[in-house]
């Protein structure tokens, strides 16, 4: 039985950046993720870990979800090593790319949810979970009579929550290792149900004369699901931007998600993001939703009816449009909180504050609470736990069995 190595290249004792290796004693090696780090300067390109070898052949590159922090270091691997995915997650991470990046040319293999594959030596079974990310994944891999789970990251109270339920009422049997995130430890962020989340939106926009601005991620479809259920029950519109409404577009297919076309969904089309679209060479975007489109300016008609995405891209189209804030609208903030305190979303506030709309956090995490982190990692029952994705692990955590906190680049034998 050969001996099989876990290294932590990056992600040991942060949050994001996930970068992790497993290598038999053949020399057979796999890749867990090449995330970005979230504290990498703005305007600088953080590079892979040193201690990840590039001058010796991958079985595979395992990409859990498609969240820059698991994946936006993919384009800085060598060509010849193989990529795997979700097949949405693939979509998701080239859509990203081409917008934001740099476009990922390379090709994405995709996998498909409880149907074991090989890589080389490996059998890896990827298993749909529950993350604000759509189309994430925990990963198991077996290799050389050993079994280890990589959670990715994960909660137990989001919409598809009953993956996670199920998992822990029938897990993986002799786990010999659980690499598991732990964001949420050591923080006091919401992690209430997204129904109830739901039930917070309808409130809000019963008690709210006016508009109602939100900001949250396009790629949050959980929270979009969410926006439009409350949208329908109040009798309001939501109203997405073009990158939004490509990403439902995009993956229409893939789950029964709110759709441009749908009633109480509208499309606003923004004079700098169909520009944005023009330079890319993808003025078809613009062109399909038109249909479906309308104006900033409508904003300012019946403000009673609409729910309006925002963003800091957005602001200046609203305003040259007459879409201004007032006390009788509210906006929301419905991200994580430290996303506020940095830009843009420092200018988001400072844009509403600047005309005394009242302003709300409303929000859940995307990460599981601490209690089910122990819960969990308890079901699991794995020989040994080796903690990522988290700045408050510490050996012999109460409730958290067989802890083995490693450095990054430490290679851990099981």
């Amino acid at each position: 039985m050969s001996d099989v190595r876990i290294t932590i290249h990056r992600a040991a004792s942060e949050i994001g950046g996930n970068c992790i290796e497993i290598t038999n004693g053949d020399g057979a090696r796999l890749i867990l993720d090449a995330g970005r780090p979230l504290d990498a300067p703005e305007g600088l390109e953080p590079q892979l870990p040193a201690s990840l070898d590039l001058s010796k052949p991958v079985e595979g590159v395992l990409l859990s979800h498609p969240h820059q922090d698991h994946y936006g270091l993919l384009q800085q691997l060598p060509t010849s090593w193989p990529v795997f995915s979700g097949k949405a997650a693939a979509k998701l991470i080239k859509l990203t790319s081409e917008i934001i990046h740099e476009p990922i040319t390379r090709s994405i293999s995709p996998w498909l949810s409880g149907s074991p594959f090989q890589a080389g030596p490996f059998r890896i079974t990827p298993m749909l979970t529950d993350h604000s990310a759509f189309d994430a994944y925990m990963i198991q891999v077996e290799i050389a009579g050993k079994k280890i789970l990589y959670s990715g990251d994960f909660r137990a109270h989001g919409r598809k929550k009953v993956l996670v339920e199920r998992m822990m009422s029938l897990p993986p049997k002799k786990l010999d290792a659980l690499i598991m995130e732990g964001t949420n430890l050591g923080s006091d962020k919401p992690c209430i149900s997204e129904s109830a989340l739901e039930e917070q939106f309808v409130d809000l926009f019963q008690k709210t004369t006016g508009r109602v601005f939100v900001a949250w991620s396009a790629q949050n479809l959980d929270r979009t699901v969410s926006l439009y259920r409350a949208c329908k029950k109040t009798g309001r519109t939501l109203v997405v931007d073009l990158y939004t409404a490509e990403v439902l577009e995009m993956l229409g297919e893939h789950a029964k998600i709110p759709q441009p076309g749908w009633p109480n969904l509208k499309v606003v089309i923004t004079s700098r993001l169909s520009e944005f679209y023009r330079r890319k060479g993808r003025e078809d975007v613009t062109k399909r939703m038109v249909k479906y489109g309308m104006s900033a300016q409508r904003l300012v008609e019946t403000p009673g009816q609409w729910v309006v995405m925002t963003r800091h891209s957005l602001l200046g189209d609203y305003e040259r449009k007459g879409v201004i804030p007032d006390a009788n609208d509210a906006w929301v903030w419905s991200m994580w909180g430290g996303y506020l305190e940095k830009a843009p979303g420092q200018g988001v506030k400072a844009w509403f504050d600047g005309f005394g709309t009242p302003s709300t956090h409303l929000h859940t995490s995307g990460h599981a609470s601490t209690a089910d982190l122990k819960e969990f990692a308890q079901k699991m029952n794995a020989k040994v736990l080796l903690p990522v994705h988290g700045t408050a692990w510490i050996p012999g955590m109460d409730g958290f069995p067989n802890i083995a906190k490693l450095d990054d680049g430490q290679e851990f034998s099981i």
